[in-house]
């Protein structure tokens, strides 16, 4: 797969979870079981904006050079947000009150981490 194509798909991926939790953090977060208060909602909110925020900038990245250091540096970025994503949703799973749609969860964020590491680490990587 090609960078283009593989940052179309996270940005795309990142954008309706974003839009999700930015306007309907309570009907996005009852789909995993889990119930919101009002605390709840906001931080929702918080991480809806976030991932529109990542939708954006990967989206108009995914044309720029890979060997650009502004690209390495998104990618290096990206695959921190992945990574980092994947271990919590993964707590989440087998310490949290979800219901067993958290492991699409599971399995987005570690795609998207090896999607990101193999950009960012491998072959096309500009170190």
């Amino acid at each position: 797969m090609k960078l283009n194509t593989f940052m179309s798909i996270a940005a795309v991926v990142a954008f309706l979870f974003g839009l999700s939790f930015l306007l309907a953090p309570v009907q996005t977060m009852s789909m995993y079981g889990v119930t919101l208060d009002v605390s709840g909602q906001y931080l929702g909110r918080y991480l809806g904006s976030a991932f529109l925020g990542v939708a954006v900038l990967t989206w108009f990245a995914k044309n720029a050079n890979p060997k650009d250091v502004v690209t390495q540096s998104i990618l290096l970025g990206e695959f921190a947000l992945s990574i980092t994503g994947f271990v919590v949703a993964l707590f989440d799973k087998f310490y949290g009150v979800g219901n067993n749609l958290v492991w699409s969860t599971v399995i987005i964020y570690l795609l998207l981490a090896v999607g990101f590491g193999y950009f960012r680490f491998g072959k096309t990587s500009g170190s």
